[in-house]
């Protein structure tokens, strides 16, 4: 199934091993070698065959296994050498995974590429809370942002959170009081709700319901830790369970 002198790159999905897609589960069976991320699971890792060799790669806020330049060289490397080589990452390869990055890489050495979709960290989260991320009385659009990166002041984000739109943040939670005070700033009201999910469709999972000018006081109350997303906007309180916390939070 697998062609040497060739890229795979596979998306784990949100975590669960059967949420991942039949061709990721039988590529990550097929492979020599497999690089991934810290947030693979066992369940998922175990796929692989026992001779296969893993190799974590894994990236944590300011600490990093391999920087992402070595991380190409690594594929490149491998995959040259006639091995077969899945690169495996949570979520979708191509959203805020850096994916693209290591494609061009491989083109670049002469490699093909092949790209395995995975189901994306914001569509499994917001599934796993019940949150549509439209909805035709709510929301139209959804855009998504990294809330961890160079130069986060002096991004533009006017217009992608308000009504009739829906905002997911990727690795926000560090940069939470910015991100409330960015927004805010830009003119969006400081009572539009919020949810953060927290490790998304895995068995420790929690989702946290407010308002946007308390999201600082929310993650900091409920030391809420990464993998985690933020979803801004009026989705995020049309199920009971969120307008009993708006609720809540709004008599407190």
């Amino acid at each position: 199934m697998l062609q040497p002198r060739t890229l795979y790159l596979v998306g784990a999905g949100p975590g669960p091993v059967d949420l991942l897609t039949l061709r990721a589960a039988r590529l990550i069976a097929a492979a020599e070698v497999i690089v991934h991320d810290g947030l693979i699971g066992p369940d998922i890792l175990g796929l692989a065959r026992p001779e296969a060799r893993l190799i974590s790669v894994a990236k944590r806020r300011a600490r990093h296994t391999l920087p992402q330049e070595e991380i190409n060289a690594l594929l490149v490397r491998e995959a040259l050498a006639g091995r077969m080589v899945v690169r495996l990452k949570g979520g979708d390869p191509l959203i805020f995974g850096r994916g693209g990055e290591e494609a061009e890489a491989a083109r670049a050495a002469g490699l093909a590429v092949e790209i395995v979709p995975g189901i994306s960290a914001a569509n499994g989260a917001a599934a796993a809370a019940g949150i549509a991320l439209t909805h035709r009385e709510a929301a139209s659009i959804v855009s998504f942002v990294a809330g961890q990166c160079k130069g986060l002041s002096e991004q533009d984000w006017s217009g992608l959170a308000g009504k009739g739109r829906t905002l997911v943040i990727y690795m926000g939670i560090a940069t939470a009081p910015q991100i409330a005070e960015k927004l805010i700033a830009d003119g969006l009201a400081p009572d539009m709700p919020i949810a953060i999910v927290e490790n998304a469709a895995r068995p420790e999972m929690r989702v946290l319901r407010g308002l946007l000018a308390g999201l600082p006081d929310l993650v900091a109350r409920e030391a809420v830790k990464s993998p985690a997303l933020i979803i801004i906007g009026e989705v995020a309180a049309r199920d009971e369970a969120a307008l009993s916390a708006l609720a809540r939070e709004a008599a407190a």
